[in-house]
């Protein structure tokens, strides 16, 4: 670790020489010379510190339909930065080499990149975001505020990709500078209770929260079979959606084996199709599936079922969205579209 990404955190206070981490909804208690759940977070005398503030793994330009994001500025790049840690211990966890790595040994790698090169790096490459992505932002807020402070300032957006646990301070903080944001809603209670060592309710708070604030908001949920793949949990998922917003975009994806779900089977289409059909019942507009490209990818008409944005994978083959309205009978569509 480089001494610059050692930084005095934010939300937290003394607990009788222990500290008390409010950034997220874990709410870690953090004893002297230990660190949080996250692996990022640490307790030095009596102090909480970030250890991963500009450390960046990653730095790429990426479509933003990769993120996913369906209905936010189709077509266009964003600059994805990650650093190490997460504050869920996902079984499935697709990046864990990055999540998990701070938990499991300890180590913190990254390269120090002040938040002003951020924004200069995006410029450069065309990216129209910032994109807070890969592993959870949230572990790296420091870092993410000051390069969303400096983004929003230079004209360009900021979409979290979140697992949607953070803190309600943390949280109000971040509202402001934020455009955009998909957040995973995984499974049921007991799913996040036995394979992510997290808690479904605050993450359906905060959905609600950020769509309500007027953060545009975009849900993945990662389908992984026998475990959250059932007709009643992909109604519930639906159905609490369509309780906040009927406009709010759904990703349905399959999953792959991976991490410590290697012998879990890969997703099979019925199971993408079972979601599709929960979100249609549930009356969501926009229901996709993902990772099987042909699959439910374009964006229609919802109501005149006109195929609007016809997209192959990542690739927009074609765009017929005309100032957010449908080319076809003017239908306002819900997004970002400039």
């Amino acid at each position: 670790m480089a001494a610059e990404t050692i930084r005095e955190a934010r939300f937290w206070e003394k607990l009788d020489g222990d500290v008390q981490c409010d950034l997220c909804h874990q709410q870690c208690r953090i004893r002297p010379g230990k660190r949080g759940i996250c692996g990022v977070r640490e307790n030095r005398n009596e102090k909480l510190m970030t250890l991963v503030y500009g450390s960046l793994v990653a730095a790429n330009a990426d479509p933003i339909e990769k993120k996913p994001f369906f209905h936010f500025q189709p077509g266009s790049l964003t600059y994805s930065i990650a650093t190490v840690g997460c504050n869920f211990r996902c079984l499935h966890c697709q990046n864990a080499d990055i999540s998990q790595l701070p938990r499991e040994t300890g180590q913190i790698p990254g390269d120090f990149v002040a938040p002003r090169n951020v924004i200069a790096q995006a410029n450069a490459l065309g990216c129209q975001s910032i994109a807070y992505t890969y592993s959870e932002p949230t572990i790296f807020f420091e870092y993410a505020f000051d390069v969303a402070v400096l983004a929003r300032e230079a004209g360009l957006k900021n979409v979290f990709v979140s697992n949607g646990y953070m803190g309600e301070e943390a949280t109000q903080k971040i509202i402001p500078y934020l455009d955009g944001i998909n957040i995973d809603l995984k499974g049921d209670d007991q799913f996040y209770r036995k394979v992510c060592g997290a808690k479904l309710q605050p993450v359906e708070h905060n959905i609600e929260l950020f769509w309500k604030k007027g953060v545009w908001v975009e849900v993945t949920t990662l389908i992984i079979p026998g475990y959250n793949d059932s007709q009643a949990v992909l109604e519930e998922l639906a159905e609490f959606m369509a309780g906040v917003s009927p406009d709010m975009p759904w990703h349905i994806s399959a999953f792959y084996p991976m991490y410590k779900m290697k012998d879990v089977p890969r997703t099979g289409i019925e199971s993408l199709r079972r979601g599709l059909e929960a979100g249609r019942k549930a009356g969501l507009k926009y229901v996709y599936a993902g990772n099987i490209p042909g699959e439910r990818e374009n964006t229609l008409c919802p109501a005149c079922g006109e195929v609007l944005i016809e997209r192959l994978g990542y690739r927009i083959i074609r765009n017929s969205v005309i100032d957010g309205h449908c080319s076809k009978c003017n239908t306002q569509l819900a997004g970002v579209w400039k």
